[in-house]
């Protein structure tokens, strides 16, 4: 891996790879709605997928300028599609036990087509034995009778879009939002009560100097979110910038790894010091007692995710899936009363041991015991080239009784991970 920030992808969400994905697999991912429910947890994903401007570094699926009645039709179909897998055999009657809304950004739907959404999804679902409802806010999007309509929908989690506090770099990256709108929106959450706060924000964006980003540091622990998420800054192809550059536009001035691990690493040091914990390569709780991510760990131990929306990705008894990409195919599948399943892979049982163990490892430390109960492999066996490797490199702080990245390991962890891939993920 080059130390210049080259545009491609870094960051390790899934395995196998999206690019092995395929149309192919779409019957095999109708047999599992049509099969036997699975005796694990539940999940839900919602794509939300509007947004005020699109952001220079997003490579998600979003739409800007809609009309609000395309907002309308979509939230619509959300619902029906709610309808479509709930009524299906392996999901029927199963509680969930977490709930996400993502996008895009979900807090751009108006308070009464939240209300309309959340019935239709209640409905179907229901998430009263839910252990967490996660609702992600972009500042500028919202208003005090919003948030409180919020968290009387029953929002556990709300995670705040802040990303920089610096109005000239909010403004380089093509964000919506300036810092006067994060304050205000920051009173109304603190008002409203959640039993959960968040706030997210990206190390290394354009314009970014170390003294900017610890002024943001500075401003976010003043916050006191009860957990934060830092991601350092990527170049994805599809994204404004890698596309200007391509037109002529020269090279995007983003800091290059070093520099940007560097920054996490004072940053995690700042938040350790004023007692958050860190929870991840990404994330810092202050209380962790209270506080946990159960749609990150449920999901990174194999959980089955029910997925909505366009282009979103879900996981049912081991096999991935992708809903349609586009916006007609996606709504036309719906409103016509069928799953709209575009894309899928079945996973062998090594990749899905491959997934939870390089998922699991973001965590900074892998818990042995529980993949030796499920998957019947003990990791520090199966890849112990590897982490005599990790080792020797200085990326681990121990191999036993269970393998620890070490702090510089776990904050280029996703850069460590293809060292467990099979030679195909990896291009081999």
């Amino acid at each position: 891996m080059s130390d210049a920030t080259e545009p491609g992808s870094y960051f390790v969400a899934n395995y196998p790879p999206f690019p092995r994905w395929h149309a192919d697999a779409v019957p095999a991912v109708q047999a599992a709605f049509d099969a036997a429910p699975t005796a694990g947890p539940l999940g839900l994903y919602l794509h939300v997928p509007f947004c005020r401007k699109r952001c220079k570094f997003c490579y998600f699926r979003v739409y800007t300028d809609v009309a609000a009645a395309d907002v309308e039709r979509y939230s619509q179909a959300l619902a029906g599609e709610a309808a479509l897998v709930a009524a299906s055999r392996a999901i029927a009657g199963r509680p969930l036990k977490y709930v996400y809304f993502g996008g895009g950004t979900p807090s751009f739907l108006s308070v009464k087509q939240l209300e309309r959404l959340v019935a239709g999804l209640h409905e179907s679902f229901g998430w009263d034995a839910a252990e967490e409802v996660t609702f992600e806010c972009e500042p500028g999007t919202l208003s005090e009778p919003k948030v409180r309509a919020l968290k009387a929908l029953g929002m556990t989690r709300i995670s705040l879009g802040v990303e920089n506090f610096d109005d000239r770099i909010l403004e380089a990256n093509g964000r919506a939002h300036l810092s006067a709108e994060i304050l205000r929106a920051w009173e109304w959450i603190q008002a409203a009560g959640f039993p959960s706060t968040n706030v997210d924000l990206i190390a290394g964006m354009v314009g970014e100097t170390f003294a900017s980003w610890q002024r943001t540091v500075e401003q976010t622990l003043a916050l006191g979110a009860d957990s934060v998420t830092i991601y350092q800054m990527e170049l994805p192809f599809n994204t404004v910038f890698v596309k200007d550059a391509k037109d002529g536009g020269g090279d995007v001035p983003v800091a290059d790894w070093p520099t940007k691990r560097a920054w996490v690493a004072w940053a995690f040091e700042r938040f350790e010091a004023a007692g958050y914990v860190v929870s991840s390569g990404y994330t810092l709780v202050r209380d962790p007692q209270r506080v946990q991510f159960r749609y990150r760990d449920m999901l990174w131990e194999g959980s089955d995710l029910a997925a909505l929306g366009v282009a979103s990705f879900g996981h049912l008894s081991g096999i991935h899936y992708q809903n349609a990409t586009h916006w007609d195919d996606y709504l036309g599948e719906v409103e016509a009363g069928r799953l709209p399943i575009r894309r899928g892979l079945v996973p062998t049982p090594r990749e899905l041991l491959i997934r939870e163990t390089v998922l699991g490892l973001k965590k900074g430390r892998l818990d042995v015991e529980r993949l030796w109960r499920k998957f019947g492999v003990d990791p520090r066996v199966e890849w112990a080239d590897q982490w005599r490797a990790l080792e020797a490199a200085g990326h681990l702080a121990a191999r036993e009784p269970e393998p620890v990245l070490s702090r510089g390991g776990l904050l280029q962890v996703d850069s460590l991970l293809p060292a467990f891939f099979e030679p195909a993920a990896n291009g081999g």
